[in-house]
Protein backbone atom coordinates (compact mmCIF):
# COMPACT_ATOMS: atom_id res chain seq x y z
CA UNK A 1 0.00 0.00 0.00
CA UNK A 2 2.87 2.35 0.60
CA UNK A 3 4.50 1.70 -2.78
CA UNK A 4 1.60 2.94 -4.89
CA UNK A 5 2.05 6.69 -4.28
CA UNK A 6 5.77 6.24 -4.69
CA UNK A 7 5.38 4.62 -8.12
CA UNK A 8 2.96 7.33 -9.22
CA UNK A 9 5.40 10.00 -8.11
CA UNK A 10 8.20 8.38 -10.15
CA UNK A 11 6.08 8.19 -13.30
CA UNK A 12 5.10 11.87 -12.99
CA UNK A 13 8.75 12.88 -12.70
CA UNK A 14 9.67 10.88 -15.79
CA UNK A 15 6.88 12.57 -17.75
CA UNK A 16 8.09 16.05 -16.80
CA UNK A 17 11.65 15.08 -17.75
CA UNK A 18 10.45 13.77 -21.15
CA UNK A 19 8.56 16.96 -21.86
CA UNK A 20 11.57 19.02 -20.86
CA UNK A 21 13.88 17.15 -23.28
CA UNK A 22 11.40 16.79 -26.14
CA UNK A 23 12.34 19.05 -29.12
CA UNK A 24 10.01 21.97 -29.75
CA UNK A 25 7.64 21.67 -32.68
CA UNK A 26 8.56 24.62 -34.89
CA UNK A 27 7.02 25.53 -38.31
CA UNK A 28 9.53 25.53 -41.14
CA UNK A 29 9.29 26.47 -44.79
CA UNK A 30 11.19 25.02 -47.72
CA UNK A 31 12.82 27.59 -50.00
CA UNK A 32 12.54 27.41 -53.76
CA UNK A 33 13.75 29.92 -56.37
CA UNK A 34 11.10 32.28 -57.70
CA UNK A 35 10.63 34.54 -60.69
CA UNK A 36 8.85 37.70 -59.55
CA UNK A 37 7.94 41.13 -60.82
CA UNK A 38 8.81 43.71 -58.20
CA UNK A 39 7.11 47.12 -58.28
CA UNK A 40 9.60 49.89 -57.67
CA UNK A 41 9.02 53.62 -57.17
CA UNK A 42 11.48 56.49 -57.42
CA UNK A 43 10.93 60.10 -56.41
CA UNK A 44 11.30 62.24 -59.53
CA UNK A 45 11.84 65.87 -60.44
CA UNK A 46 9.45 67.04 -63.16
CA UNK A 47 10.53 69.66 -65.68
CA UNK A 48 8.99 71.14 -68.80
CA UNK A 49 10.46 70.07 -72.11
CA UNK A 50 11.42 73.74 -72.56
CA UNK A 51 11.72 76.31 -69.79
CA UNK A 52 13.45 79.50 -70.89
CA UNK A 53 14.20 82.80 -69.19
CA UNK A 54 13.15 85.85 -71.19
CA UNK A 55 15.52 88.71 -70.40
CA UNK A 56 15.87 92.28 -71.61
CA UNK A 57 18.71 92.83 -74.07
CA UNK A 58 18.63 96.63 -73.84
CA UNK A 59 17.80 99.24 -71.23
CA UNK A 60 14.53 101.10 -71.32
CA UNK A 61 11.17 101.76 -69.70
CA UNK A 62 8.36 99.22 -69.99
CA UNK A 63 6.04 100.95 -72.42
CA UNK A 64 3.53 98.15 -73.09
CA UNK A 65 2.78 94.63 -71.81
CA UNK A 66 0.93 92.63 -74.46
CA UNK A 67 0.30 89.42 -72.50
CA UNK A 68 -0.84 88.26 -69.08
CA UNK A 69 0.56 85.71 -66.69
CA UNK A 70 -0.48 82.16 -67.55
CA UNK A 71 -1.37 83.10 -71.14
CA UNK A 72 -0.48 80.78 -74.01
CA UNK A 73 1.63 82.53 -76.67
CA UNK A 74 3.00 81.62 -80.09
CA UNK A 75 6.61 81.82 -81.23
CA UNK A 76 7.46 85.39 -82.29
CA UNK A 77 4.44 86.93 -80.55
CA UNK A 78 5.27 90.31 -78.90
CA UNK A 79 5.38 90.15 -75.12
CA UNK A 80 6.73 93.55 -74.04
CA UNK A 81 7.55 96.91 -75.61
CA UNK A 82 10.35 99.02 -74.15
CA UNK A 83 10.72 102.69 -74.97
CA UNK A 84 14.25 103.92 -75.64
CA UNK A 85 14.75 107.37 -77.18
CA UNK A 86 18.51 106.88 -77.27
CA UNK A 87 18.28 103.82 -79.51
CA UNK A 88 15.82 105.58 -81.82
CA UNK A 89 18.14 108.56 -82.11
CA UNK A 90 21.05 106.25 -82.78
CA UNK A 91 19.16 104.73 -85.70
CA UNK A 92 18.40 108.18 -87.13
CA UNK A 93 22.01 109.29 -86.68
CA UNK A 94 23.43 106.23 -88.42
CA UNK A 95 20.88 106.53 -91.21
CA UNK A 96 22.06 110.13 -91.80
CA UNK A 97 25.67 108.96 -91.73
CA UNK A 98 24.89 106.38 -94.37
CA UNK A 99 23.27 108.99 -96.60
CA UNK A 100 26.34 111.19 -96.16
CA UNK A 101 28.67 108.31 -97.03
CA UNK A 102 26.68 107.57 -100.17
CA UNK A 103 26.82 111.23 -101.17
CA UNK A 104 30.57 111.31 -100.64
CA UNK A 105 30.97 108.18 -102.69
CA UNK A 106 28.90 109.64 -105.49
CA UNK A 107 31.03 112.80 -105.48
CA UNK A 108 34.21 110.73 -105.53
CA UNK A 109 32.84 108.72 -108.44
CA UNK A 110 32.05 111.84 -110.48
CA UNK A 111 35.50 113.25 -109.76
CA UNK A 112 37.08 109.99 -110.85
CA UNK A 113 35.08 110.00 -114.12
CA UNK A 114 36.05 113.65 -114.77
CA UNK A 115 39.72 112.91 -114.29
CA UNK A 116 39.44 109.83 -116.46
CA UNK A 117 38.31 112.08 -119.32
CA UNK A 118 41.23 114.43 -118.80
CA UNK A 119 43.67 111.56 -118.70
CA UNK A 120 42.23 110.17 -121.93
CA UNK A 121 42.83 113.57 -123.53
CA UNK A 122 46.33 113.59 -122.03
CA UNK A 123 45.65 116.86 -120.28
CA UNK A 124 46.72 115.51 -116.88
CA UNK A 125 48.85 112.61 -115.75
CA UNK A 126 47.44 109.30 -114.53
CA UNK A 127 48.70 109.88 -110.97
CA UNK A 128 45.84 112.27 -110.23
CA UNK A 129 43.36 109.68 -111.51
CA UNK A 130 44.85 107.01 -109.25
CA UNK A 131 44.42 109.33 -106.28
CA UNK A 132 40.78 109.89 -107.23
CA UNK A 133 40.22 106.13 -107.52
CA UNK A 134 41.65 105.62 -104.01
CA UNK A 135 39.28 108.28 -102.64
CA UNK A 136 36.35 106.55 -104.34
CA UNK A 137 37.29 103.18 -102.84
CA UNK A 138 37.59 104.83 -99.44
CA UNK A 139 34.12 106.32 -99.90
CA UNK A 140 32.79 102.85 -100.75
CA UNK A 141 34.23 101.41 -97.53
CA UNK A 142 32.64 104.33 -95.69
CA UNK A 143 29.26 103.21 -97.06
CA UNK A 144 29.84 99.67 -95.83
CA UNK A 145 30.82 100.93 -92.37
CA UNK A 146 27.77 103.21 -92.19
CA UNK A 147 25.47 100.36 -93.27
CA UNK A 148 26.92 98.10 -90.57
CA UNK A 149 26.47 100.76 -87.89
CA UNK A 150 22.89 101.39 -89.03
CA UNK A 151 22.15 97.68 -88.95
CA UNK A 152 23.52 97.37 -85.41
CA UNK A 153 21.47 100.35 -84.28
CA UNK A 154 18.33 98.90 -85.87
CA UNK A 155 19.01 95.55 -84.20
CA UNK A 156 19.37 97.28 -80.86
CA UNK A 157 16.10 99.13 -81.44
CA UNK A 158 14.37 95.85 -82.37
CA UNK A 159 15.33 94.49 -78.96
CA UNK A 160 12.92 96.98 -77.41
CA UNK A 161 10.16 94.63 -78.62
CA UNK A 162 10.58 91.42 -76.65
CA UNK A 163 9.04 88.39 -78.37
CA UNK A 164 8.27 84.81 -77.40
CA UNK A 165 11.14 82.44 -78.33
CA UNK A 166 8.74 79.49 -78.86
CA UNK A 167 5.16 78.37 -78.25
CA UNK A 168 4.49 78.21 -74.54
CA UNK A 169 2.93 79.65 -71.41
CA UNK A 170 3.90 82.98 -69.85
CA UNK A 171 5.11 82.78 -66.27
CA UNK A 172 5.06 85.56 -63.66
CA UNK A 173 5.74 89.09 -64.91
CA UNK A 174 7.75 90.99 -62.28
CA UNK A 175 7.85 94.36 -64.10
CA UNK A 176 4.84 96.57 -64.70
CA UNK A 177 4.25 99.40 -67.17
CA UNK A 178 6.58 102.32 -66.50
CA UNK A 179 9.24 100.20 -64.77
CA UNK A 180 12.85 100.82 -65.71
CA UNK A 181 14.47 97.70 -67.13
CA UNK A 182 18.22 97.29 -67.42
CA UNK A 183 20.13 94.94 -69.67
CA UNK A 184 19.80 91.34 -68.46
CA UNK A 185 16.74 91.86 -66.24
CA UNK A 186 14.39 88.86 -66.12
CA UNK A 187 11.10 89.78 -67.77
CA UNK A 188 9.37 86.37 -67.44
CA UNK A 189 9.71 82.68 -68.25
CA UNK A 190 8.19 80.87 -71.22
CA UNK A 191 7.32 77.24 -70.53
CA UNK A 192 6.50 74.56 -73.09
CA UNK A 193 4.59 71.81 -71.26
CA UNK A 194 3.31 69.92 -74.30
CA UNK A 195 5.70 67.26 -72.98
CA UNK A 196 7.46 66.91 -69.67
CA UNK A 197 10.68 65.32 -68.44
CA UNK A 198 10.77 63.28 -65.24
CA UNK A 199 14.23 62.82 -63.74
CA UNK A 200 14.73 60.06 -61.16
CA UNK A 201 17.91 58.82 -59.51
CA UNK A 202 19.15 55.28 -59.02
CA UNK A 203 22.12 53.93 -57.11
CA UNK A 204 25.14 52.32 -58.72
CA UNK A 205 23.88 48.75 -58.27
CA UNK A 206 20.59 49.56 -60.00
CA UNK A 207 22.50 51.33 -62.77
CA UNK A 208 24.69 48.26 -63.33
CA UNK A 209 21.61 46.01 -63.38
CA UNK A 210 20.02 48.27 -65.99
CA UNK A 211 23.13 48.34 -68.16
CA UNK A 212 23.51 44.54 -68.06
CA UNK A 213 19.88 44.13 -69.06
CA UNK A 214 20.46 46.63 -71.85
CA UNK A 215 23.45 44.66 -73.12
CA UNK A 216 21.66 41.31 -72.88
CA UNK A 217 18.23 42.31 -74.21
CA UNK A 218 19.21 45.11 -76.55
CA UNK A 219 18.83 48.86 -76.21
CA UNK A 220 15.56 49.08 -78.13
CA UNK A 221 13.79 46.52 -75.95
CA UNK A 222 14.87 48.26 -72.74
CA UNK A 223 13.93 51.73 -73.95
CA UNK A 224 10.55 50.56 -75.25
CA UNK A 225 9.35 49.72 -71.75
CA UNK A 226 6.52 51.98 -70.64
CA UNK A 227 6.86 53.67 -67.27
CA UNK A 228 4.14 55.03 -65.01
CA UNK A 229 4.10 58.41 -63.29
CA UNK A 230 2.37 58.69 -59.93
CA UNK A 231 1.34 62.26 -59.15
CA UNK A 232 1.60 63.94 -55.75
CA UNK A 233 -2.04 63.08 -54.90
CA UNK A 234 -1.27 59.38 -55.33
CA UNK A 235 -3.12 58.96 -58.62
CA UNK A 236 -1.45 57.45 -61.67
CA UNK A 237 -0.95 59.75 -64.63
CA UNK A 238 -3.00 58.37 -67.57
CA UNK A 239 -0.18 58.67 -70.12
CA UNK A 240 2.83 56.35 -70.12
CA UNK A 241 6.41 57.52 -70.47
CA UNK A 242 9.56 56.13 -72.05
CA UNK A 243 13.10 56.17 -70.76
CA UNK A 244 15.26 58.31 -73.05
CA UNK A 245 18.68 58.87 -71.59
CA UNK A 246 20.76 59.27 -68.44
CA UNK A 247 23.32 61.66 -67.03
CA UNK A 248 26.99 61.17 -67.85
CA UNK A 249 28.37 60.96 -64.30
CA UNK A 250 27.45 59.79 -60.82
CA UNK A 251 26.55 62.51 -58.37
CA UNK A 252 29.31 63.20 -55.90
CA UNK A 253 28.34 62.42 -52.32
CA UNK A 254 25.20 60.38 -53.05
CA UNK A 255 26.66 57.97 -55.61
CA UNK A 256 23.48 58.18 -57.68
CA UNK A 257 22.86 58.86 -61.36
CA UNK A 258 19.75 60.40 -62.92
CA UNK A 259 17.61 58.86 -65.66
CA UNK A 260 15.25 60.91 -67.86
CA UNK A 261 11.76 59.81 -68.85
CA UNK A 262 9.61 61.72 -71.37
CA UNK A 263 5.84 61.90 -70.87
CA UNK A 264 3.24 63.47 -73.18
CA UNK A 265 1.21 66.24 -71.55
CA UNK A 266 -1.53 67.12 -74.05
CA UNK A 267 -3.95 68.34 -71.40
CA UNK A 268 -1.40 70.57 -69.69
CA UNK A 269 -2.17 68.89 -66.37
CA UNK A 270 1.45 68.77 -65.20
CA UNK A 271 3.37 72.00 -64.66
CA UNK A 272 7.08 72.68 -64.59
CA UNK A 273 8.54 71.96 -61.15
CA UNK A 274 5.80 69.51 -60.08
CA UNK A 275 6.64 66.42 -58.02
CA UNK A 276 5.80 62.77 -58.41
CA UNK A 277 7.15 59.24 -58.49
CA UNK A 278 8.23 56.96 -61.31
CA UNK A 279 6.66 53.55 -60.96
CA UNK A 280 8.06 50.56 -62.78
CA UNK A 281 8.17 46.79 -62.56
CA UNK A 282 11.48 44.98 -62.35
CA UNK A 283 11.63 41.27 -63.17
CA UNK A 284 13.87 39.23 -60.88
CA UNK A 285 14.64 35.61 -61.66
CA UNK A 286 16.09 32.86 -59.47
CA UNK A 287 15.58 34.73 -56.20
CA UNK A 288 14.28 33.59 -52.82
CA UNK A 289 11.51 35.18 -50.79
CA UNK A 290 12.30 35.34 -47.08
CA UNK A 291 9.38 36.36 -44.85
CA UNK A 292 10.34 39.28 -42.66
CA UNK A 293 8.89 37.52 -39.60
CA UNK A 294 11.30 34.63 -40.29
CA UNK A 295 14.34 36.87 -39.99
CA UNK A 296 15.95 39.14 -37.44
CA UNK A 297 18.41 42.00 -37.65
CA UNK A 298 21.53 42.70 -35.62
CA UNK A 299 23.62 45.80 -36.33
CA UNK A 300 22.31 46.23 -39.87
CA UNK A 301 22.82 42.54 -40.74
CA UNK A 302 19.91 40.21 -41.50
CA UNK A 303 19.80 36.62 -40.25
CA UNK A 304 17.62 33.49 -40.53
CA UNK A 305 17.70 30.09 -38.88
CA UNK A 306 18.50 27.34 -41.41
CA UNK A 307 17.63 23.73 -40.65
CA UNK A 308 20.30 21.03 -41.13
CA UNK A 309 19.65 17.39 -42.05
CA UNK A 310 19.63 16.33 -38.39
CA UNK A 311 17.04 19.03 -37.55
CA UNK A 312 19.60 21.26 -35.94
CA UNK A 313 19.22 25.06 -36.21
CA UNK A 314 22.06 27.16 -37.64
CA UNK A 315 22.21 30.94 -37.95
CA UNK A 316 22.95 32.31 -41.40
CA UNK A 317 23.32 35.91 -42.51
CA UNK A 318 22.01 37.20 -45.83
CA UNK A 319 21.89 40.49 -47.67
CA UNK A 320 18.41 41.47 -48.92
CA UNK A 321 18.28 42.70 -52.49
CA UNK A 322 15.12 44.68 -51.67
CA UNK A 323 11.80 44.49 -49.87
CA UNK A 324 8.76 42.92 -51.50
CA UNK A 325 5.68 43.41 -49.38
CA UNK A 326 6.31 41.44 -46.18
CA UNK A 327 9.24 39.61 -47.79
CA UNK A 328 12.91 40.16 -48.28
CA UNK A 329 14.14 39.32 -51.77
CA UNK A 330 17.47 37.54 -51.43
CA UNK A 331 19.89 35.26 -53.19
CA UNK A 332 22.61 32.95 -51.91
CA UNK A 333 20.29 30.19 -50.74
CA UNK A 334 19.89 26.70 -52.24
CA UNK A 335 16.79 25.13 -53.69
CA UNK A 336 15.20 22.89 -51.06
CA UNK A 337 16.81 24.48 -48.01
CA UNK A 338 14.49 24.97 -45.04
CA UNK A 339 14.33 27.90 -42.65
CA UNK A 340 12.41 28.55 -39.44
CA UNK A 341 9.10 30.08 -40.51
CA UNK A 342 7.70 31.09 -37.12
CA UNK A 343 8.92 31.03 -33.55
CA UNK A 344 12.45 32.28 -34.09
CA UNK A 345 12.32 33.68 -30.54
CA UNK A 346 12.07 30.12 -29.17
CA UNK A 347 15.24 28.77 -30.73
CA UNK A 348 18.91 29.59 -30.80
CA UNK A 349 21.94 28.55 -32.80
CA UNK A 350 22.52 24.80 -32.30
CA UNK A 351 19.02 23.98 -31.08
CA UNK A 352 17.39 20.75 -32.21
CA UNK A 353 13.72 21.06 -33.15
CA UNK A 354 10.81 18.96 -34.28
CA UNK A 355 10.14 20.54 -37.72
CA UNK A 356 6.56 21.03 -38.84
CA UNK A 357 6.55 21.69 -42.60
CA UNK A 358 4.03 24.19 -43.87
CA UNK A 359 2.69 24.39 -47.41
CA UNK A 360 3.64 27.03 -49.96
CA UNK A 361 0.09 28.35 -49.82
CA UNK A 362 0.40 29.02 -46.11
CA UNK A 363 3.90 30.43 -46.46
CA UNK A 364 3.31 32.73 -49.40
CA UNK A 365 -0.37 33.33 -50.12
CA UNK A 366 -1.21 34.97 -46.81
CA UNK A 367 1.82 37.22 -47.07
CA UNK A 368 1.11 38.17 -50.70
CA UNK A 369 -2.14 39.75 -49.55
CA UNK A 370 -0.08 42.68 -48.32
CA UNK A 371 1.13 43.53 -51.84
Amino acid sequence: MVCMPLVFSCNEGNTREYKRNKPLSIPIMKLSPKKIEVPQTYVCDIQAVQFVEVRAKVEGFVDEIFVDEGEYVKKGQPLFKLSSAELAEMVNSNRARLMQAKAEAQAAKLEMERLQTLVDKKIITSSELELAQAKYEMAQSGIMEAESMLKNAQTGLSYTTIKAPFDGIVDRIPFKSGSLVTTGDLMTHITDISEIFAYYKVNENEYLRFMREKLESGEEEVLEKELTLVLSDGQEYPYKGKLETMEADFEQGTGSIAFRVRFPNPDGLIKHGASGKIKMTNELDNVFLIPQKSSFEIQDFNYVYVLTKDNQVQVRSFRPLRRFGLFYVADGFKDGESIIYEGIQQVKDGSVIDPVAISDEEAYDTLFQSL
